[in-house]
């Protein structure tokens, strides 16, 4: 396994890191198989371990604190916290105030039941799961600072933060003397590659590492998923409308032949191509199945070269999206019409 340094933190993490969402009810209610899966990945070189307090209401956690029992020292180990554990998104009921989001108040409950669960004292990165508009960027840093200051984080960083509160983060903490955004976690696959416009600049720009989920797209690049076809596949019955996307599979109908025209699955077409980019330090996989661990590990070797990355480049162009991944964030002037139109009576221009 070749490391990559992330950012300019001097931590060495693998190319592949290890996702953690589909262990529990999300996915391999199994823990001991879940644990076998984990072993594996560490045992062929992958350092790198990313899970959340939300993932199955914090039983994905759970399962990494045993796996990790006798091995935590040599493992890198990222967790995410934004949404309240047992509400929200999965949760079914409403959230009670102060149970999520980017606020002193919550990300210091959220981490001391993390670390709990994890059975640790410390993580090596803390993420904020998405951003906040409700919470002034000082307020974050603020206790981001004090929580690796107490021992409690070696390292910061957020999830699907746009490039522009990328930026301005760094402009509050260099001016307030506080700790500096590390990582960013995008979305990226051959099908999502926006973040190539200004995300991954900014990052490159920052000194900061860039640990990329979903480069599967979704499922889409697995193989599984074709045009005409019926899919009954463990992700299809959650209704993600990424899966049935017109545009997103006629981009697959063109990729299969090119990974066949290379010999290699598409699986390790896409897993090579989201790890080739400069300001890509390592993608996350989500394996809920030894088999589909197997899979992915049998491309930790595959190179990608010019000819086929130009072929890429021609069939999804650099800095697109073609469609949109369900669980991608949306900021509120995209996701509240009210915010991008103006009132009725004010909309004519006499």
């Amino acid at each position: 396994m070749r490391y990559r340094t992330l950012g300019r933190t001097g931590i060495q993490v693998s190319p592949y890191a290890l996702g953690a969402m589909m262990f529990g009810a999300l996915g391999n209610p199994d823990h001991d198989d879940s644990i076998r899966i984990i072993h594996k990945a560490l045992d062929a070189g992958i350092n790198f371990i990313d899970t959340a307090d939300m993932y199955s209401h914090g039983e994905s956690e759970e399962i990494v604190g045993k796996a990790l029992k006798g091995r935590r020292d040599d493992v890198v180990l990222a967790t995410k916290a934004r949404f309240s554990v047992n509400h929200g998104p999965g949760g079914g009921t409403p959230v009670p105030p102060n149970r999520s989001g980017a606020s002193r108040r919550w990300l210091i409950r959220a981490l001391d039941d993390s670390l709990r669960r994890l059975g640790t004292d410390y993580v090596d990165l803390f993420q904020i799961h998405r951003p906040d508009p409700d919470t002034d960027i000082e307020e974050t840093l603020s206790v981001l600072t004090d929580l690796v200051r107490a021992g409690k984080v070696r390292a910061v960083g957020t999830s699907s933060l746009p490039a522009s509160d990328i930026v301005r983060s760094h402009w509050v903490a260099e001016r307030r003397g506080l700790i500096r955004l590390r990582t960013e976690q995008p979305p990226y696959s051959i099908l999502n590659r926006g973040i190539e416009r200004e995300v991954l600049p900014v990052v490159q720009e920052y000194g900061m590492g860039s640990l990329v989920w979903s480069p599967l797209a979704g499922g889409l690049l697995t193989g599984r998923y074709r045009k005409n076809r019926q899919n009954t596949t463990h992700r299809s019955q959650f209704g993600f409308k990424h899966l049935s996307d017109e545009r997103r599979l006629d981009a697959v109908e063109q990729l299969v032949p090119l990974a066949q025209d290379a010999g290699i699955p598409l699986t390790h077409l896409a897993m090579a191509f989201a790890i080739a980019h400069p300001g890509v330090t390592s993608a996350i996989i989500g394996p809920r199945t030894m088999e589909h661990l197997d899979d992915l590990l049998a491309g930790l070797d595959v190179t990608l070269t010019d000819k086929i990355l130009d072929r890429i480049d021609e069939i999804v162009p650099p800095g697109t999206d073609i469609g949109t991944l369900d669980m991608a964030y949306d900021p509120p002037a995209i996701e509240h019409a009210l915010l991008r139109r103006r009132p009725v009576d004010e909309r004519a221009a006499a």
